[in-house]
C-alpha cells in the first residue's frame, strides 16, 4: 500500500451538521462522553466506516438521489502534511472576546498546537477537543507557560459568543482554570480561514445542499516561530506523542533530560502521525548505559584494591 493510501485511510474524517443548537452540551454530558470515550470511538469507527462504504448515511444516499457522490465531497478532504512550511502569521481573527487579533500574537515564545474545526459542530470537533485536552492534562507542562492552544473555526458564520462558549466548555474538560490564558477560541472570514488552511495543508469542503462540513480530524504542533512541527491525526490523542511534539517543536525551551532521551528511542512516524519506538536506538543506548555502568564497577574495583594495597 503507498504512503499516500496509507495516509488517507489513517485519518478521521468528520462530517458534522451546522446549524443551531449543535454545541456540545455542558455539564454531566461533557464528562461522560469523555469518561466513555472509548466506546463512543467505537461508534465512530463504525459510523465511519459506513461512510466510507457509501451506505447507511443520509447525506450520501441524498447525494446519490441528487446524482452526486459524496466521493466528490470526501475526495477534496484530508490532510497534505507541509512539515517545516511557515504558517501566516499576519492573518487576521478575531478572538473569544471579539478583540482584532493577529495569528502571529500566539507566536514568539512557545510552541503551540493548532486545531481547526468548528464549534457548533455536534460530534466530532467536540470530541477530539475534549480528547486534546485530556490528552495535555496528562503532562506536566503549563497551558500559557509552555505552550499554547489555538482553536480556529472553519465557519466563517460563527462568533465570538460561540468561541467563548466552545472555551469555557472546554478549560472546564482541561480541569485547569488557571491556565484558561493559555487556550485560544478564534473567528474570522473565509479569506482567512481558506488561507490558513491551505498553509497548514488542512483540505476541508462544505456541502451547500447538505449544510454540512467535511474535514479531517487531527491537531498541528508548531514552533514559536510558526513553522509546522507535527500532525497528529484522529481523536485518541497519546499524551506521550503530544509531550514529545511540543518538547520537539519547542526546540530545546521546555522538556526535561529524560524528554531528550526519549526522543532518541522514539521516532516521528509522518505516515502515522505518532512517534514509534526505534529499537535500534533503545539497544544502542542500552549498550552505551552497559558499558558506563561496567566501566563504574571497574573504577570502584580499582580504587578498593588501592585503598586496601595503602592499609597494608
Amino acid at each position: 500500500m503507498s504512503d499516500e493510501k496509507r495516509l488517507r485511510w489513517g485519518q478521521l474524517v468528520h462530517r458534522g451538521r451546522n446549524g443551531p443548537g449543535g454545541s456540545y452540551h455542558e455539564g454531566t454530558k461533557a464528562r461522560r462522553a469523555i469518561e466513555c470515550s472509548t466506546s463512543i470511538l467505537r461508534v465512530f469507527a463504525s459510523s465511519w466506516l459506513v461512510l466510507f462504504l457509501g451506505i447507511g448515511w443520509p447525506g450520501a444516499i441524498s447525494a446519490r438521489a441528487q446524482g452526486t457522490s459524496p466521493d466528490d465531497i470526501l475526495g477534496q478532504v484530508g490532510f497534505d502534511q507541509r512539515l517545516n512550511a511557515q504558517a501566516p502569521l499576519d492573518l487576521a481573527f478575531r478572538d473569544e472576546t471579539g478583540g482584532a487579533m493577529r495569528l502571529g500574537d500566539y507566536f514568539g515564545e512557545r510552541p503551540v498546537v493548532m486545531i481547526l474545526a468548528y464549534y457548533k459542530c455536534p460530534n466530532v470537533c467536540s470530541i477530539s477537543l475534549h480528547q486534546l485536552s485530556d490528552a495535555l492534562r496528562q503532562i506536566s507542562f503549563d497551558a500559557g507557560d509552555q505552550y499554547s492552544v489555538v482553536a480556529v473555526s472553519i465557519d466563517p458564520n460563527e462568533t465570538p459568543a460561540d468561541a467563548a462558549a466552545k472555551k469555557a466548555e472546554i478549560v472546564e474538560s482541561y480541569g485547569r482554570p488557571q491556565e484558561a490564558s493559555g487556550w485560544h477560541f478564534l473567528v474570522g472570514a473565509q479569506p482567512a480561514i481558506r488561507q490558513l488552511a491551505q498553509a497548514v495543508g488542512f483540505r476541508y469542503a462544505y456541502d451547500a445542499q447538505q449544510h454540512q462540513f467535511a474535514h479531517p480530524i487531527g491537531s498541528i504542533v508548531l514552533t514559536p516561530q510558526g513553522k509546522i512541527s507535527r500532525y497528529f491525526y484522529g481523536v485518541d490523542y497519546q499524551a506521550r506523542d503530544v509531550r514529545l511534539g511540543l518538547v520537539e517543536a519547542g526546540g530545546g525551551r521546555i522538556g526535561s533530560p529524560i524528554d531528550q532521551l526519549l526522543l532518541r528511542c522514539y521516532h516521528y512516524d509522518p505516515i502515522a502521525g505518532k512517534y514509534d519506538l526505534v529499537i535500534m536506538n533503545v539497544v544502542r543506548l542500552a549498550g552505551i548505559a552497559t558499558v558506563a555502568l561496567l566501566g563504574a564497577f571497574v573504577l570502584l574495583m580499582v580504587r578498593r584494591d588501592r585503598r586496601r594495597e595503602l592499609r597494608v
